[in-house]
């Protein structure tokens, strides 16, 4: 058994190189400010989260991300169940080929929208086409929403579909044989039995959507600033670690809160058995 524990070293080495070193980094300059050269205590950035201006920024930011994991969930689901019904042999082929843009690198995936949505775009060549005039939603929310669930749909749909293909189809058949109806048994066995991947899906779409700043940079173009942007502009741009650590910190604390109730949801779905209800 000592034998077997020297090989967590190399992990417990990387986690405090990367991981716990960083995080205490962060946390220091978050509670400091550099005065007369040196480093001193004070709560002051975090008073500065508190300007109207950063309100701003951050209600958006989660707004934008509420938004963007609610379609995500309403498409997602019906993609997942879908592919989960199909037979055994042709799953894995579906499931490839929707995954198979998220090979591509994310900021490419990115980039490839700005020629879509652009002024001279794909979509408005094509709406003049057919006789349609040109529609300016590139540097709009709405980009940066469709740039969102675009990168982020996946997340929703693998742990969806893994829950489904996890649930015992005899409940489902016996549902059928009580006299239940397609609409019936999916209201009362199927999404029941599937929220725990529900629960997983909007966790890992809604984490990265409020973090996000590459696609509301691009596809926002700069006008609609979001927390990762904001972040992203107090450690390249200003030079202020201090402030930026700050708000750092409190998007730690706002996923670790979302994920705290998503977990807890989560807990009571798996203690309720899934919640099937007869």
């Amino acid at each position: 058994m000592k034998k077997k524990s020297y090989l967590a070293y190399p992990y417990v080495l990387w986690s405090s190189l990367f991981i716990i070193v960083p995080l205490l980094l962060i946390v220091f300059f978050s509670f400091t400010e550099k005065v007369s050269g040196s480093y001193q205590f004070s709560i002051n950035n975090f008073k500065r989260l508190m300007d109207p201006l950063y309100i701003k920024v951050f209600t958006r930011s989660i707004s934008l991300a509420l938004q963007s994991t609610i379609l995500c969930l309403v498409m997602g689901y019906p993609i997942a169940y879908m592919i989960s019904r199909k037979p055994e042999n042709k799953r894995g082929m579906l499931i490839m080929l929707f995954i198979l843009p998220m090979w591509m690198n994310f900021l490419l995936r990115t980039y490839a929208w700005l020629a879509i949505l652009g002024k001279n775009g794909l979509l408005n060549n094509l709406l003049n086409i057919i006789g349609l005039n040109s529609v300016d939603i590139l540097y709009t929310n709405g980009a940066v929403l469709l740039g969102m669930v675009y990168n982020f749909l996946p997340f929703m749909v693998l742990p969806i579909y893994t829950s489904l293909l996890k649930m015992d189809q005899d409940l489902v058949n016996a549902a059928y044989d009580l006299g239940a109806g397609k609409i019936t048994a999916f209201m009362k066995i199927i999404f029941p039995l599937s929220i725990p991947g529900v629960i997983s899906g909007i966790t890992m779409v809604f984490m990265p959507a409020v973090s996000t700043f590459v696609i509301s940079q691009l596809l926002g173009g700069g006008k609609h600033m979001l927390i990762g942007n904001l972040i992203e502009q107090q450690f390249t741009s200003v030079g202020d670690w201090n402030f930026g650590s700050a708000i750092s910190i409190l998007m730690m604390i706002l996923i670790l809160l979302a994920m705290g109730l998503t977990s807890k949801f989560s807990d009571d779905d798996e203690k309720g058995g899934g919640r099937v209800l007869w």
